[in-house]
């Protein structure tokens, strides 16, 4: 049976994919714990400094695996309903925790489930031809992986309420408008995309890259105060290591810096 997930290195890029194509990509809760395992990995590889996910096939995916509601996929069945979604609400927070910052490459279709997903990731990018939102009530349910919570942190109560509300799809251009994603490039075009995006944020120091990353994560929760001495602690730890050291010699040399993580 072929892997849930693939995962391959290509320099300081770790590319991550979603490999149920035959099924559209839908996401049960053995595909979300193996590809938070796959994305997790970064941390333990210095190398890496950013994680690209992506969807093999014609859809980055199609969403929610139904089975795994109904208890036919297996080992989902042993399960209580509030344990399984529990599960998948940590599996995505844990993605949120990762230092490394995380890229989406969104192609074609990212509805429910799908778009939860890439809503945990740091960055997105999506084809113009991506349809992105959260249908759920059209079923008669709620988005509960995050989709309510981390919707309204994107892009504000009055369009996260409009998204939800009415549960119909958006294109990407529209997606783009409101900060859902951060670019909307030709069909076929996201894996570079990605790529180069990827490669843009790795080029900088990793250690100033993640808790950056923390800082806007947490600091969005908190009153200006505190987010203020947030950022004097991340500063005075960040001052102390050797790449702050480099790049203040390779600014005086007029040189690239060479960033080493230490």
């Amino acid at each position: 049976m072929p892997a849930l997930v693939t995962s391959r290195r290509e320099g300081p890029l770790l590319w991550v994919g979603l490999n149920r194509p035959e099924k559209r990509n839908a996401i049960h809760r053995e595909l979300l714990l193996t590809l938070v395992d796959a994305i997790a990995a970064a941390e333990r590889e210095p190398e890496v400094r950013a994680v690209i996910v992506y969807g093999e096939g014609p859809v980055f995916s199609a969403g929610v695996d139904f089975g795994m509601l109904a208890g036919d996929v297996h080992g989902e069945q042993a399960l209580p309903f509030r344990t399984l979604i529990g599960d998948m609400q940590a599996a995505l927070s844990r993605i949120e925790a990762i230092e490394k910052p995380v890229i989406g490459a969104l192609h074609r279709y990212v509805p429910g489930l799908g778009l939860e997903l890439a809503l945990a990731f740091d960055l997105r990018v999506a084809t113009a031809d991506c349809e992105l939102g959260l249908p759920e009530v059209r079923v008669g349910l709620v988005p509960d992986v995050g989709g309510t919570t981390r919707l309204v942190r994107t892009v504000g109560y009055a369009r996260a309420k409009e998204l939800i509300l009415t549960g119909r799809m958006i294109r990407a251009d529209e997606a783009l408008a409101m900060g859902l994603v951060n670019q909307v490039v030709p069909a076929g075009e996201h894996l570079a995309a990605a790529r180069h995006l990827a490669e843009e944020v790795a080029k900088n120091a990793p250690l100033a890259v993640g808790l950056a990353k923390r800082l806007v994560d947490l600091g969005s929760n908190v009153d200006k105060q505190t987010f203020l001495a947030m950022e004097l602690l991340a500063q005075s730890v960040l001052l102390r290591t050797e790449d702050a050291r480099e790049g203040a010699r390779a600014l005086a040399e007029r040189r690239p810096p060479r960033f080493t993580g230490r």
